[in-house]
């Protein structure tokens, strides 16, 4: 209906101009498309927002957040006109860009172009996998699509031509992108930085069915072509031919991309449309349109419920299973671990090990590498997840840090926990993803290997250096850096046991010696006492493969005279939850204390009052030669704590 989409139009305007800032050019030419989907295919209802078997539905495009608002307030959820006046105002259920649970009816945080489409995979391969599992002949529990919208700019993002290739390769065919393709973007025509030159070549290349529709005025063929789409046995992207800025003073232009119409090509806009309401003003017969249209879900959504009722019935064992991923429930078992045999080991190795026994426990979590996996122990049960194997769950993610990264977010948003695998100087590559996942507060969980100058002869460039600084700066991010076999197993253990933020465990290459098991209550708070003694006269602070050589500093001072505490923080994020009662016990302010990494010695300053770690990058050579050589020894450890008690 004409005036529907119209109305979509000029009340996404209305959001702008009130706000004084947005991007109105998307909007204007997309918005016949994103009708067409919400009113005749997309399967989602209101009256149960989270329903697991609606169809999901990402704004690749986060900047267009006034058209989703508008769709969302058209269709009946939990986001009035008010709502729709604050856009872009603090503490409004309508920021700037798409929120993941701020806003009802958001299916993920987008916005950084790139992320959209490779969360969307994550998705469509969440589907696949939770289809076969749990679907019977007489019931299908999970029975969806995943539609993405893109533009221009997200095809050039390197994130999602990873994610694209992946996409062909596994045939992920009920992934559907929709591409607005209206060739401007904010610093002009897309030929002037260069595009995708022939998509229809590029996409069947990769694998995918490709539509295209000239005319997006022309409901009919939009509404075909998502048709086609969805009988497709490959993934589909459509192309639709938009016209950004539609109708506007600036269509056409670039400049429509990013800043208000203001009122006067409002006005004008409002004249060429035929349109007429005043601002934030919807017909009643176009509430009707939306609400009628999206409430044809509602009886599919309660005959979901039945066939779930019906399935606990027939299913039982399955039922419980499913119901655990309904709720997000992978909290693992207190004994899930007692079989494994820990020893001096690389923490890389102990990992592998937690995977298996967690795998065999919860037959839904996945896991996969970055093509590492023979190197970071990071794999998933089942063998590979591929077109003809929809059960496995190891994601061969191939060298795609920048997607994997969005990928496992994507698996997280569809209640699939999944451990990813990486060596740690990568995990630069998958930061924004990982960003995202602690915006969005959900339980991803990134697992880095080979953490540090010890990776050796590999040298510099493979050497972490201010990685540890960068992830931990992150707010909402929890970084454990685990000093043997036994805290590797709290950590992963920990980190399993949240349903509200993500993980990054990061491990070793070389073997670290098995250290005295400390309680769930010690770890849990993020640091402890490793080794003490009486009448102290100060504190070594360290993490991970240091606390073994911090141990052995004390004992190199201790022969001295010289009494020392080593603590272990294992986690930052942790420790700096603890009172200042807490901390004050544990690292006594008024007693020297020394703060050993080999990383960037940036933020270690909060836990002591002075700090051993590295200002440059590292070297190339054996392991053995490169660790003294930039002065990690227990006898420069103890030279450095006793200039402190002079």
């Amino acid at each position: 209906m004409k005036k529907s989409v119209d109305t979509l139009r000029v009340l996404s305007m209305d959001e702008i101009n009130n706000a004084n800032s947005g991007h109105p050019g998307v909007v204007l030419g997309f918005a016949p498309v994103a009708y067409t989907l919400w009113h005749d295919f997309l399967k989602v209802s209101p009256i149960c927002p989270d329903w697991f078997d609606r169809d999901r539905f990402v704004l690749a495009s986060g900047h267009a957040s006034s058209m989703l608002y508008s769709l969302l307030h058209l269709t009946g959820y939990n986001v009035s006109i008010d709502d729709l006046k604050n856009f872009r105002k603090i503490g409004s259920i309508t920021p700037g860009h798409p929120e993941y649970k701020h806003t009802e009816g958001i299916d993920a945080t987008s916005g950084p172009l790139g992320q959209g489409i490779a969360m969307a995979a994550g998705m469509a391969i969440a589907e696949e996998m939770l289809s076969k599992r749990f679907n019977k002949d007489d019931i299908k529990l999970i029975d969806h699509y995943t539609f993405v919208e893109c533009g221009d700019g997200d095809l050039q993002e390197g994130v999602t031509l990873e994610a694209l290739s992946l996409i062909g390769h596994l045939k992920l065919n009920k992934l559907i992108i929709l591409f607005d393709s209206n060739k401007i973007q904010l610093d002009g025509p897309v030929e002037n930085a260069g595009g995708i030159a022939n998509p229809k070549l590029y996409f069947k290349s990769l694998g995918f069915n490709y539509l295209e529709v000239e005319d997006v005025e022309n409901l009919d063929s939009v509404r075909n072509a998502i048709k086609k789409a969805k009988k497709s046995p490959l993934p589909t992207i459509i192309e639709f031919h938009t016209v950004i800025g539609y109708g506007s003073l600036v269509s056409g232009m670039s400049k429509s991309h990013g800043s208000p119409l203001g009122i006067e090509s409002t006005a004008k806009l409002k004249e060429f449309l035929g349109y007429n309401n005043p601002p934030f003003e919807v017909d009643e017969e176009v509430y009707r349109d939306f609400r009628d249209a999206i409430a044809k879900n509602a009886p599919k959504y309660k005959k979901w419920k039945r066939n779930l009722n019906k399935y606990k019935k027939l299913y039982p064992v399955d039922y419980i299973e499913f119901k655990k991923v309904l709720d997000d429930d992978y909290k693992v078992s207190s004994d899930i671990f007692k079989d494994i045999i820990l020893e001096d080991e690389a923490t890389r190795k102990t990992i592998g090990k937690a995977i298996n026994a967690i795998s065999k426990e919860n037959k839904v979590i996945v896991a996969g590498s970055a093509d590492l996996s023979a190197s970071t122990n990071v794999k998933g049960a089942d063998g590979d997840f591929t077109k003809d194997n929809r059960l496995g769950r190891n994601i061969n993610y191939g060298v795609r840090e920048h997607a994997m990264g969005a990928i496992t977010n994507g698996l997280v948003l569809h209640h699939i926990r999944s451990i990813t695998g990486g060596f740690f100087v990568f995990s630069d590559y998958m930061k924004p993803a990982i960003r995202l996942a602690s915006l969005m507060k959900i339980p991803s969980i990134f697992v880095f290997t080979h953490d540090s100058i010890a990776v050796g002869e590999d040298g510099p460039t493979h050497e972490p250096i201010e990685q540890l600084a960068s992830l931990r700066s992150i707010p909402q991010l929890n970084v454990f850096r685990p000093s043997d076999a036994r805290t590797t197993l709290d950590s992963i253990k920990y980190a399993l046991n949240q349903n509200d933020q993500p993980t990054v465990i990061v491990l070793t290459r070389q073997n670290l010696k098995l250290l005295d098991k400390v309680s769930e209550k010690e770890f849990n708070s993020g640091a402890f006492i490793r080794s003490d003694e009486k009448d102290f006269v100060g504190t070594i602070v360290a993490t991970g493969s240091e606390v073994s050589l911090a141990l052995d500093a004390k004992e190199v001072l201790k022969a001295d005279g010289i009494r020392v505490r080593v603590v272990e923080i294992c986690s930052t994020y942790l420790f700096d939850k603890n009172t200042k009662e807490f901390k004050e016990k544990l690292i006594p302010s008024d007693k020297p204390s020394l703060f050993v990494e080999m990383s960037s010695p940036f933020g270690n300053n909060a836990y002591a009052k002075d700090v051993y770690g590295i200002n440059g990058f590292g070297l190339s050579g054996n392991m053995k030669d490169v660790i003294p050589a930039l002065g990690f020894t227990k006898d420069k450890i103890a030279l450095r704590f006793k200039e402190l008690l002079k």
